[in-house]
């Protein structure tokens, strides 16, 4: 089974949702990593959410249904990043 990586993006000021920014698998998916990982971006491995968001078109809003369990990646993110 091949490596998958989705890459999302949050701006409010133009954004009502995350944004797909970037997906792929294989070397692709290795090449997300790695810049992400380069760059301080935190990761959460969910092969069942990379599924759902790997559908999801580049630079579209992820669907309302996705809300909740991008909240959760969220609220990961916020608690592995946030300063003591």
């Amino acid at each position: 089974m091949k490596k998958k990586a989705v890459a999302l993006q949050y701006n409010k000021e133009k954004n009502q949702a995350p944004v797909v920014s970037a997906k792929g698998e294989g070397k692709t998916a290795q090449k997300i990593i790695q810049i992400a990982k380069e760059n301080g971006v935190p990761l959460k491995k969910d092969e069942d959410l990379i599924e759902l968001l790997s559908k999801v078109e580049l630079d579209k809003e992820i669907p309302p249904q996705m809300y909740k369990a991008i909240a959760e990646v969220f609220s990961f993110i916020y608690t592995t990043t946030k300063e003591p």
